[in-house]
Parts: structure tokens; C-alpha cells; sequence
């Protein structure tokens, strides 16, 4: 079984062309916790072969706005313990995740943090989120296959929460599409 993990049910509103005996969606609700808890919960379930986090994310790059990303490393952009560690790395965590995570081969860095991005963060990525590095945490945690599939919505700038409103729902049917044949 493939879960699909969404924060909000506006980026993926309708899921009905997905084969209900092959995919489960689920929504995680805004933010790392909320996407922790329910990403435990779907690689704890014996059917999961594979976590797909799809959602929205602001780019900081404007070349890359309206089209949909597969991401090939996470960073924490909030764990901000530094003198004890390095801007984006857990103190005193010896997992092996405590970083950047490298989920697949290419190089499409994504940042996550519990904050709307209105600016250019301090730690660099080319898009940024709100659920991505924490699914991929448990998932690596529970040594289980992850994707992590984005939209990008927004420019991550003072108007990100107008154009996010906006654009939401609009890379829904790209996502869907990559799916249709499995």
C-alpha cells in the first residue's frame, strides 16, 4: 500500500482516479508535529511499502513556480541550536538524520520549517515546506521508501499567503497524473 501523506486537503482536494486497493490518502494537518504523528502512524501499518508526501511548497527560485518537484534532499531550516550544532542540524542526535536527509538522486533541496517563508531563509534550498523533512525522518527512521513530490505555489515572498491561497489546488491534477499507471 502507498500512503499519501498531505498536509491540507485544499492541495489535493479530490483523489477518486487513485486506486483505493493501492493508495491510501491521508491529511496530516499544518506543520512538523502533525506530520510526524501521521507519518508514524502510516510506516507503523504492515501494508506500507511506500510514504509519498505531496503538497505545496514556496520556491525561492522564480523559474521554478507552477511546476510540480520530486525532491532529492531535506533540511530542517528551523533547528536553530547553534553554538551546540550548525544551523538545520539536531544537537546531541547521533540517528544519522539529524541533517539533510538524501531521499532521492536528484539534487531539488527542500527546506522545512514550523513558519510561512515570506524571505529567503538562512538555509539555502530552492523550495521550501512545512511537512517534508519531518515524513521524511520517520520514514527513514522506520526504514521505509519515500517520495517526496511538491508544487511549487508561491514565491516564498511577502505576497506567499495570497499566492499560496490562490495556487493551492492547482498542481493536484499534475500529482495525480504521476500516479495514473500504477
Amino acid at each position: 500500500m502507498i500512503y499519501i501523506l498531505v498536509a491540507l486537503e485544499g492541495e489535493l482536494p479530490d483523489h477518486s482516479s487513485l486506486n483505493p486497493e493501492k493508495f491510501k490518502v491521508w491529511y496530516t494537518g499544518v506543520g512538523k508535529v502533525n506530520a510526524a504523528m501521521m507519518a508514524t502512524l502510516a510506516a507503523a501499518q504492515d501494508d506500507c511499502s511506500l510514504i509519498v508526501n505531496y503538497g505545496t511548497a514556496g520556491t525561492l527560485v522564480p523559474e521554478l513556480a507552477g511546476k510540480i518537484y520530486d525532491v532529492g534532499i531535506v533540511r530542517q531550516r528551523d533547528m536553530d541550536a547553534r553554538p551546540q550544532a550548525e544551523l538545520g542540524t539536531t544537537p546531541f542526535e547521533n540517528t544519522g538524520f539529524e541533517s539533510s536527509l538524501r531521499i532521492a538522486e536528484n539534487n531539488m533541496v527542500l527546506s522545512t520549517g514550523d513558519n510561512f517563508v515570506t524571505s529567503k531563509p538562512e538555509l539555502n534550498s530552492h523550495i521550501v515546506d512545512m511537512e517534508g523533512y519531518a515524513i521524511a525522518k520517520v520514514a527513514a527512521v522506520f526504514n521505509k521508501k519515500i517520495r517526496i513530490v511538491k508544487y511549487a505555489s508561491d514565491f516564498a515572498d511577502e505576497n506567499a499567503a495570497e499566492e499560496w491561497e490562490a495556487n493551492q489546488a492547482k498542481g493536484a491534477d499534475l500529482f495525480l497524473e504521476l500516479f495514473k499507471d500504477m
